[in-house]
């Protein structure tokens, strides 16, 4: 009676068969050491975090800005009361004014988080810089309100406008950073949006920069055109919003 024959194979004891991957190699469709993962930033990007904190601490700034601007509305003078609250309302729509304009900024802020999935240091500088303009805006506010009908009007104006193209500019260079290739967006952002944002940021600063410019000639219509800018972007902010839906 013959033994069966032991089967022979054609590659050694301990060699992975055709097709299977060999010890410390990866399997297919997993990165390979050193290859960046979906959503991670590529070699030579800053290290990048989560958005959340960042968040919190730049809703917080906006709050205590929009805040700090009722500090300023008081009823100036002596005399019948109602006599003067109707003298102050130079107070009451410098307030409405940069309230509003704060609060734009604030929604506009809130539009460009929800197109980024991270941030990293650069980013957190520029912002950190950013809402220092935002929180710096209810000074020149109170020089507006307090010089409208008076000498100084136009400082006043000169100082309310570089802040706030200063704001605009600043603002930019966030959105515009963040979204330069993709570099800070989320995988599923949505083009169109993201195109949408960059082209109604574009035009701020050299609005609030022509208005600045305005106030060496008259700073009353300087004034007027600040108003009529923050109407704009009110309008320009539902329509965005109603068309992005």
């Amino acid at each position: 009676m013959t033994e069966p024959e032991t089967p022979t194979t054609d590659h050694a004891v301990g060699e992975p068969l055709a097709g299977e991957p060999s010890a410390g190699e990866p399997s297919a469709g997993e990165p390979s050491a050193g290859e960046p993962s979906a959503g991670e930033p590529s070699a030579g990007e800053p290290s990048a975090m989560p958005t959340s904190r960042l968040e919190t601490f730049s809703d917080g700034v906006f709050a205590i800005a929009a805040t700090l601007l009722i500090l300023d509305v008081h009823a100036a003078g002596s005399g019948r009361l109602g006599t003067t609250l109707l003298h102050s309302w130079p107070s009451y729509a410098a307030y409405a004014v940069s309230f509003v304009t704060i609060g734009i900024i604030w929604i506009n802020h809130h539009t460009v988080f929800a197109q980024i999935e991270r941030v990293n240091h650069v980013f957190l500088i520029v912002n950190v810089v950013f809402l220092m303009l935002v929180a710096f805006i209810p000074f020149p506010t109170a020089l507006v309100a307090s010089h409208l009908r008076g000498g100084g009007l136009q400082a006043a104006a000169l100082v309310y406008g570089a802040n706030l193209t200063s704001t605009a500019v600043c603002f930019n260079g966030l959105w515009f950073y963040a979204s330069r290739h993709g570099r800070l967006l989320r995988a599923d952002a949505n083009r169109r949006v993201v195109s949408g944002i960059s082209r109604s940021y574009l035009p701020g600063p050299v609005i609030y920069l022509v208005a600045t410019l305005v106030a060496l000639a008259s700073p009353q219509a300087a004034v007027a055109m600040f108003a009529a800018i923050t109407l704009f972007y009110v309008l320009e902010s539902s329509l965005f919003g109603r068309s992005g839906s």
